[in-house]
């Protein structure tokens, strides 16, 4: 029989209580157990000493017998000195998924086409503003021509008065 040291939650609907409990791996979380060898009440400050009640002397036997704790278990023994537990380590925790990294090089490509159109657009204007200068010493140096007079529209002469209509002269 495997045996396992873990918590049994009880209390109310958002108002979580814990029994630290011995008991077989196989049984339900709240079923039956061996032996209560402590408290634990998550809702009380993290400084207060009623928060987690632990028989170090219980726990300390079970442990010799073979129960393994579970992992917030063995964080209460470590806090109590029972059994020593080394720190977790997840260095990939704080890394965004794969998608996330996806849409980061997405992001990094638009902002370098953005810069690489903004240099060459920038060039772009000072090509332009180069060739308006030039235009301009090049008209400033040249002889000023004068433009031509315009001239007045000719006037059309009256046209010969048209002849009667044939419908009038019948009339």
């Amino acid at each position: 029989m495997s045996l396992a040291i873990r918590l049994a939650r009880g209390g109310m609907k958002k108002r979580p209580y814990y029994r630290i409990v011995v008991t077989d791996s196989r049984n339900t979380r709240d079923g039956k157990f061996i032996e209560k060898i402590g408290t634990y009440n998550p809702v009380l400050p993290k400084d207060s000493a009623e928060r987690v009640k632990l028989d170090s002397e219980r726990a300390a036997h079970w442990l010799s017998v073979g129960a393994q704790p579970s992992d917030r278990v063995a964080r209460f023994l470590d806090a109590a000195g029972v059994r020593t537990r080394a720190p977790k380590n997840n260095p990939t925790k704080g890394e965004p998924g794969a998608k996330a990294k996806e849409r980061l090089q997405l992001a990094a490509q638009k902002a370098e086409e953005a810069a690489a159109a903004a240099v060459a657009a920038e060039a772009a204007a000072a090509e332009a503003a180069e060739a308006e200068a030039a235009a301009a010493a090049e008209a400033a140096a040249a002889p000023a021509e004068e433009a031509p007079a315009e001239e007045a529209p000719a006037e059309e002469a009256p046209a010969a008065e048209e002849a009667p209509a044939a419908d009038e002269t019948q009339a």
